[in-house]
C-alpha cells in the first residue's frame, strides 16, 4: 500500500470521524457537523474514484483524437454527482439548522437528553 492509497485512507478517516460525531455526541449542533463531515468524507470519495493521475478536462477539442481523449480524461460522472450532492447538502444543513434553531427556542437547550426528558 503506497501513497496512491493515502487520499482514500483520508476519506475514510474523515467518514470516521463524522459517524462517530453523529454517535456519540449529545450536542445537536455536534451532530449536524458530523453529518457535514461524513458528506463531505462521501464527496472526497467520489471525487477520487474519477480521478486519473495526469488526467485532462473532459473537453472534447478539434486536436484530440477520440483514443487519446478516452484515455486521458477523468470521469465526469463523479463530478457531476458530487456538484449535485453539494446542493442538496446545502438545502438539508439549512433544514437542520433551522430545526436545531426551533428546539432551542421550545426547549432552551441543544442537549439530545435533556430535550428527551422535557415535556411540552
Amino acid at each position: 500500500m503506497g501513497l496512491q492509497a493515502l487520499p482514500y485512507l483520508m476519506a475514510m478517516l474523515l467518514f470516521v470521524i463524522g459517524v462517530y460525531a453523529i454517535v456519540a455526541k449529545k450536542n445537536i449542533i455536534k451532530v449536524i457537523i458530523g453529518l457535514m463531515i461524513t458528506e463531505y468524507a462521501i464527496n472526497l470519495f467520489l471525487v477520487l474514484v474519477g480521478y486519473r493521475v495526469n488526467g485532462i478536462a473532459p473537453i472534447l477539442t478539434p486536436d484530440l483524437a477520440q483514443a487519446e481523449f478516452a484515455r486521458r480524461t477523468v470521469d465526469p460522472i463523479p463530478q457531476a454527482l458530487v456538484l449535485t450532492s453539494i446542493v442538496i447538502g446545502l438545502g438539508l444543513l439549512a433544514l437542520m439548522v433551522a430545526i436545531a434553531i426551533r428546539l432551542y427556542e421550545k426547549y432552551g437547550t441543544f442537549d439530545t437528553t435533556e430535550i428527551k426528558h422535557l415535556r411540552g
